[in-house]
This record gives structure tokens, sequence and C-alpha cells, in this order.
């Protein structure tokens, strides 16, 4: 694919999943009452950030009145505003907020993707369509050469993060690797350490399933294992 320009045309202009194609068109076009006046973005949701990232943090996909309303991923709703400050108290970012593409947020040493890049309904995409869209996270991996960190947010993010790394490197045994929060591992022979957490969704901020103390501290260890790694 190039170059992250071409990779960012191509997912933007991506149709390959009329499941997911139909439901973030109807989104954007019904909309909700609170974000009647906006322009929804409606397509596929590139990634966005540092272009030469230490850190890749991969999310599940778009949220329906968050990334597909704001064209940027992690931008506009709840999970947003706890990865933004996440970031922003551990010097990835610039400011703890993340509302939309011209709200000056800005990464450092960070890049944020998904392994899905059209909002699924009921956020459940399908093996299929994680599986069309895994060649975009391929591709990333691929051209960020400076990458040592991936946080993978979910335990659908990380499979998804598994599946790209044994097309990468398919001598490397993954097999053994299991999701849980504030997880790490190294495999040998590759040549990123993979960090998990809970994601951020409501669904788990609301319920306490996952508490803030908890997530910072993932975001803290990452800082120091890039530290470490300089």
């Amino acid at each position: 694919m190039g170059d992250l320009k071409t990779l960012h045309e191509m997912i933007v202009n991506c149709e390959a999943c009329p499941r997911l194609k139909a439901y973030r068109e109807e989104v954007a076009r019904k909309k909700v009452k609170r974000y009647r006046d906006w322009d929804y973005w409606g397509k596929p949701v590139p990634g966005f950030g540092d272009r030469n990232p230490r850190l890749l943090i991969v999310g599940l996909a778009p949220a329906a009145h968050g990334a597909n309303r704001t064209g940027r991923m992690f931008t506009g709703d709840s999970s947003g505003e706890w990865l933004a400050k996440a970031l922003y108290e551990t010097g990835f970012a610039n400011q703890p907020l993340s509302k939309h593409r011209d709200d000056g947020f800005r990464l450092k040493g960070a890049y944020i993707t998904a392994v899905v890049r059209c909002v699924p309904p009921e956020n459940r995409p399908t093996a299929e369509e994680i599986e069309k869209c895994n060649r975009y996270l391929v591709e990333e991996i691929r051209l960020f050469e400076n990458l040592k960190v991936i946080l993978c947010l979910g335990e659908i993010a990380f499979r998804g993060v598994k599946r790209a790394l044994e097309e990468l490197f398919p001598e490397v045994n993954l097999k053994g690797l299991k999701f849980g929060h504030n997880g790490r591992f190294s495999p040998e022979g590759l040549p990123y350490v993979i960090y998990t957490s809970y994601h951020p969704s409501r669904q788990n901020t609301q319920t306490g399933r996952l508490k803030w103390k908890d997530w910072i501290e993932v975001f803290r260890r990452v800082k120091k294992e890039l530290e470490e790694r300089e």
C-alpha cells in the first residue's frame, strides 16, 4: 500500500462489508437528537496520530455517535474522553480533550486505530468483517518502523492484533497469550511488547469494571516501558 496517506484513502473509500456500509450510513442519516445539527462523517474511519509512533493503541471500532460522527477514532464520546485524559496525563497528548477533528488534539509518539473501521450494529462486528478489515491493521504495523509497544483495548482488539502479528511474524508463537486487564506480553522474536486493557466503554466504566486508577496504571506502565527502551 506504500504510505500512510495512501492507506488512509483506501480505508475511507472501503466498501468491503455491505452490512457495515449500510449501518454506518443509516446512523449518519438518522443521527440522534443531541447531534441533529452535525454533518456526520458516516464513512470508514482511518487511524490518526504521530506518523512515526512508538506506541500503537488499538480499539474495537468507531462508536455510532462518536467516531462515526466526528471522523476521528476515539473522538466525541465518553470512551474518547477517558483515552484522551489518560494520554494527556502520561505525556502522549497535548491536551486532555478529544471532541472533534479540528479541536487541536495532537498525539506525541502514539497512534490510535481499531480492528474494524466502520461502526458495527450493537458494537458486534462479525468474524468475517474483522478478517476483511485486518489487512489495514497489518499495513499500519508494517509502516510504523519505530513501533515498540502495542496497547490493545478490549479482547476483540487483542484478538485482531494477534491475527495481524501472526501474518507479519509467522515464526513467532503467540498461542499462549490470553487477554486480561493490565496484561503484558513479550513473546520471543516479536519486536514489540503487547499490553492489554479493558476497553473504556460506558459498559465498563459506569459499572465499575474499569476504574480510573486501574486504567491510568496501564498507561503509566506503557510510558515506563518506552522510557526504558530509549
